[in-house]
């Protein structure tokens, strides 16, 4: 018998009965029941969260600010409601705890009491970090939980976010204050330099001025302290000066007493003179004297009264002259008197400048040393206030002029950094296309492994009647083979048709996942051929070791080093690896050598099945030829 021939009498036999049409259906569908609905189960599970019920329990007090208390706890609560993540629930922390206990929340979010007071404490001497509590049930969902612990980590990044922004801005906000102060002190600094010049001009005047009136002082000194040693002995000379003015006042006064006798004399004289004129005339006329010569006595009479006149004026005026020397004199001796009282108190007072004056010269040379050190005092104070001043501009310069608004958003930059942009090479597009190459090659292998529950590996009546090896093993292999690749075209419908999952190679995806399926047939038909029902057990045991060596699921990385080493080898893998590129759009050119890698596995399992087949031959018994519903 040909191949074809050997195909038809073993679908023949599937069809025979109405149980056989059964089983044969039934196996048919195993492959679309557990692939379809595994992958329909698992469609898009992130984006159902929102019926996952969570107990909310927010008990934080809140910190009283002014007339309100704010309560941190209340808003991330209100922010969890409204982003509606999960079915939250908020409920107290008994109900919270009797609900997770019971089932009817898978975990629950607990915000304690001092929740906001711990956020805040880090203002404080005594920070502390804020909790938020998870509470699981593994018993209720171990994935729920695992979710949960994801959520809780998001809830901690969102307050850490809103916490280091209000910080942020606190702190920019503070920054900005200090610009303005130091935008001020610049200012200060720069009037303060000017009036540090000002004072510096100042004080090299000064010390000019103390340089000059230092070397005055010491001239003065010098001065005084001659004046001093020339007027030591000035005391007792004003005093003879005095006693001598004394005593020409007392000799004057004398003189003028004189005088003024002469003068009383010399008028009683001259008016004398005139009455006696006149007396002496009439004598003379009485007498009977001559006219004549009563005229020449009397002439020469005036004559003598004229020039006793005169004598008499000059007397006069002389005495007038002594009274004034008289007076002058006293005056002069009063004033020598009281200048040789107030001599002594002249010399003291000299020596007493003097010595003032040389205490004023030392003190004059320590003023000039203190206005030279305060002059290279202020000389350095104008330059560290210029130092100050620079400092102060380059501080202002390096720190930013901000606005509120700007501000903000920088504080909400500080407080989130960076933002994660995902560049994806791929994209399966949902958790169930992620995981879809995985269980469409173990639902391959599955559909195969049930279809040779009813298949027989090879026509046994073929091989008794000695038909050549290779036809019997072709003609085993081509049936489940052919089978296989029609399971894995309904399959291919239901993930890229019902399911909707994206297939960026639809014909190449189809071709691999066919590939795979005969390739499958071919393992396990050399697995029956040699070892028959113990052949079809190793099936079985060698679908579950590609299940955890395939990386369907988690990187086949993270594998025991004995599975991981066996990934590299397993048919299931390469099938897996190579859907993948094809499903998502990756490398092609990789998923060729999958294609390869599963040709030359599918070419080893067909000789080894040959040489199996070959081996058999040599020992048929009549029991061969009694056909089998499960063989």
């Amino acid at each position: 018998m040909k191949i074809p021939q050997l195909i038809r009498a073993e679908f023949a036999r599937l069809w025979a009965t109405p149980m056989a049409r059964i089983a044969f259906v039934a196996l048919m569908c195993v492959p679309l029941l557990y692939g379809g609905l595994y992958l329909w189960a698992n469609q898009d599970p992130y984006a159902r969260l929102d019926q996952v019920p969570v107990a909310l329990v927010v008990a934080d007090e809140g910190v009283q600010h002014g007339d309100e208390v704010r309560s941190i706890g209340d808003d991330v609560a209100e922010n969890l409601i409204e982003d509606g993540s999960f079915d939250w629930h908020r409920v107290s922390e008994a109900n919270a705890e009797q609900g997770v206990e019971g089932g009817a929340y898978d975990f629950s979010v607990t915000i304690p009491k001092d929740f906001t007071a711990s956020l805040e404490s880090s203002q404080t001497d005594d920070p502390r970090q804020a909790e938020v509590i998870l509470t699981t049930n593994d018993a209720n969902s171990y994935l729920a939980s695992t979710i949960g612990e994801q959520a809780v980590k998001q809830i901690r990044e969102q307050v850490v976010r809103s916490v280091n922004q209000e910080a942020a801005k606190t702190m920019l906000d503070g920054i900005a204050e200090i610009r303005v102060s130091l935008v001020d002190a610049r200012d200060g600094a720069a009037q303060l330099a000017d009036g540090a010049a000002t004072a510096k001009d100042g004080a090299d005047q000064l010390a000019a001025g103390t340089a000059q009136a230092h070397d005055g002082a010491g001239e003065l000194a010098s001065g005084l302290g001659t004046l001093r040693d020339g007027t030591r002995d000035l005391p007792a000379q004003t005093e003879q000066l005095a006693n001598g003015a004394t005593q020409v006042a007392q000799g004057n006064a004398e003189v003028a007493q004189l005088g003024r006798e002469v003068a009383g004399a010399s008028q009683q004289a001259t008016d004398r003179l005139a009455a006696d004129r006149d007396a002496v005339l009439n004598d003379l006329r009485d007498a009977g004297v001559d006219a004549d010569v009563i005229d020449q006595v009397g002439d020469r009479l005036t004559r003598a009264g004229a020039v006793v006149g005169d004598a008499n004026t000059r007397v006069q005026g002389a005495s007038q002259q002594l009274n004034t020397l008289a007076a002058g004199s006293q005056q002069v001796a009063d004033g020598s008197r009281t200048l040789a009282n107030a001599t002594p108190q002249l010399a003291a007072g000299i020596a007493s400048a003097a010595d003032g004056a040389t205490q004023l010269d030392a003190g004059l040379g320590e003023l000039e040393t203190g206005a030279n050190q305060l002059d290279a005092g202020l000389g350095d104070l104008q330059t560290g206030i210029g130092q100050l001043r620079d400092g102060l501009s380059d501080g202002v310069d390096q720190l930013p002029d901000s606005s509120a608004e700007l501000r903000k958003e920088q504080a909400a930059n500080i407080a989130n950094p960076v933002d994660v942009q995902t560049s994806k090479v791929t994209s399966a597009g949902t958790y169930g296309a992620g995981l879809a190459p995985f269980f469409v090659s173990l639902a391959a292998w599955i559909g195969i492994y049930a279809l040779f529950l009813i298949l027989k590996p090879v026509s046994r009546r073929a091989m008794t009647a000695l038909h050549a090896p290779v036809r019997v093993a072709i003609a085993g292999w081509a049936t489940p083979a052919m089978l296989g690749a029609v399971q894995m075209a309904a399959l291919f419908g239901i993930v890229a048709g019902s399911l909707g999952f994206q297939v960026v190679h639809p014909w190449p995806a189809y071709g691999l996942m066919a590939l795979a399926s005969v390739t499958f047939a071919a393992i396990i038909l050399a697995l029956n051929v040699w070892f028959g029902s113990v052949g079809q057990f190793l099936g079985l045991v060698l679908m579950v070791v590609q299940l955890v060596t395939a990386g369907g699921t988690f990187p086949w990385q993270t594998l025991p080093a004995p599975l991981a080493a066996l990934h590299h080898y397993l048919p299931m893998s390469f099938a897996v690896n190579g859907l993948r590129q094809l499903m998502y759009g990756g490398d092609v050119g990789a998923a060729g050598q999958d294609a390869l890698k599963l040709v030359l596995v599918l070419v080893a399992a067909i000789l080894v099945s040959i040489i199996g087949v070959s081996r058999t031959m040599r020992s048929r018994t009549l029991k061969d030829l009694q056909p089998s519903l499960i063989g």
